[in-house]
């Protein structure tokens, strides 16, 4: 927290000797802060405004705007918490955080996510990936990957290659929680071990149709792809979910959440004004 601290006061710096204390900073957030709670947006929203400072000097740097993706989803996650509006709008950012568990800490994502799609409904997608994050937790236990079953993510983006973590980063009584509801889930009929599909028929989050090999633009606010409906950017390639990009913006009109017009003002920045007035940031 005293990196970034220093980091979000003095500005960050080009220099590649300076590339593992970002490395580190990063790993030590994800290892310690909250995926979830409003109360980690701060962290977030100063991760992303330090890496996004970064990657303006490293633009070819892949790892570093990859990072910077990973904390702007996790700032817009956390924008979302205690806002009924943006139940929704949150549980895709902690699924589409999936995509970079490569780069997170597997165990955390995975159980984070699992519990979201839980918290509305999602049982199907709850199942599925609080199962991984079990198996994830037995993997951290015989500290090797080579027993994961990766058959429920074979037409996905999530990656198989996951950073296993030294020691357990979620506490043992949630974890004991999530065994016993998926052992409980297991036997009702009603949910089924597959993830949700939309249109292309495709794993609902991913950005690559495995049908086709065409890759869909992210929503700068959920990191889910867009199919149709976008709302279009004048300074940027980058679009955003026509229905998520209205949603959130009435919500920060109705809420007057600082959290949200603080993810507003920082979209606006990098992007400039929807190319469509009636999609305004106001």
């Amino acid at each position: 927290m005293y990196a970034l601290n220093v980091f979000a006061q003095y500005g960050s710096s080009g220099n590649p000797a300076n590339f593992n204390l970002y490395r580190r900073m990063c790993s030590d957030l994800f290892l310690s802060e909250s995926f979830s709670s409003l109360t980690a947006y701060k962290t977030w929203s100063a991760l992303r405004d330090v890496l996004s400072s970064l990657v303006e000097k490293v633009p070819d740097n892949k790892e570093f705007s990859t990072l910077l993706e990973c904390a702007h989803l996790l700032a817009v996650r956390t924008s979302c918490s205690g806002h009924k509006q943006l139940f929704e709008s949150g549980v895709k950012a902690a699924v589409a955080l999936l995509r970079y568990t490569n780069y997170l800490l597997p165990d955390k994502a995975f159980y984070e996510a699992g519990i979201a799609c839980r918290s509305i409904g999602w049982n199907n997608m709850a199942f599925v990936f609080l199962n991984r994050f079990l198996d994830i937790c037995d993997a951290i236990e015989d500290g090797s990957t080579d027993m994961l079953d990766h058959s429920d993510f074979a037409d996905t983006d999530i990656p198989y290659d996951i950073m296993l973590p030294e020691d357990h980063s979620v506490q043992e009584d949630e974890r004991e929680e999530a065994k016993e509801w998926v052992l409980a889930v297991s036997m009702d009929q009603r949910v089924q071990q597959v993830l949700n599909t939309d249109e292309r028929g495709c794993y609902e989050a991913s950005l690559v149709n495995i049908n086709t090999s065409v890759t869909s633009p992210q929503c700068i606010l959920t990191g889910y792809p867009v199919l149709r409906g976008e709302v279009v950017f004048r300074n940027t390639s980058r679009v955003a979910n026509k229905d998520d990009w209205n949603v959130y913006v009435m919500a920060r009109k109705v809420t007057h959440s600082v959290e949200c017009q603080d993810v507003l003002s920082y979209l606006q920045q990098i992007t400039g004004a929807p190319s469509n007035p009636s999609y305004s940031f106001q």
